[in-house]
């Protein structure tokens, strides 16, 4: 009998190897604003004065226009990992952005923002997600342990490969308040 961790290792093995056959980059484009088009949509987006995003890496639903279109109307604030931690930075503009060594993900150059209670809405990123709102991430539980700190509402974003009927989860592993995709 396989465990929760091993069911969660093959799966993500199972997506990496979809990702690789995958989308071209014109396809990963075209999903990304049709995602972002939705979530512009919602009224807890609408009625968000800060959001927290991602800065997307090349295989993941694009954030980058998104938060470059709307930092100027809301604070968008952005995770940078700090150990087996997220720290949170409000993103000021794209010339304020360094590489990490850490993923080698650009990250904002800024001051910690310091006030995770103000988030009114998280978009999460992950391997996969189910119809349940559960998601799985790349197994270093970052956006969990974040996402049990606070209350906030939980957008998961994925391609359509990516949302399945069910996933393995755990107590530990925090549910979104709606997945979209494409």
């Amino acid at each position: 009998m396989n465990t929760l961790e091993e069911e969660k290792r093959t799966l993500r093995k199972l997506i990496k190897e979809q990702k690789a056959l995958g989308l071209t980059p014109s396809e990963i484009q075209q999903y990304s604003r049709c995602i972002f088009k939705k979530i512009e949509g919602l009224p807890e987006f609408c009625e968000a004065d800060t959001i927290m995003a991602y800065w997307a890496l090349p295989d993941e639903v694009q954030t980058q226009d998104f938060i470059l279109h709307w930092y100027q109307h809301k604070h968008i604030v952005l995770p940078v990992v700090d150990g087996s931690y997220l720290r949170l930075k409000e993103f000021t503009g794209i010339n304020n952005m360094r590489v990490s060594n850490h993923f080698g993900i650009e990250e904002p150059n800024a001051e910690d923002f310091v006030h995770p209670e103000k988030i009114q809405m998280v978009i999460v990123p992950g391997i996969a997600f189910d119809k349940q709102n559960n998601r799985l991430g790349r197994g270093k539980a970052y956006y969990d342990r974040f996402l049990m700190s606070i209350r906030t509402f939980k957008i998961g974003v994925c391609f359509p490969f990516q949302l399945l009927p069910h996933i393995p989860a755990g107590p530990e592993d925090i549910k979104m308040d709606i997945v979209i995709t494409c």
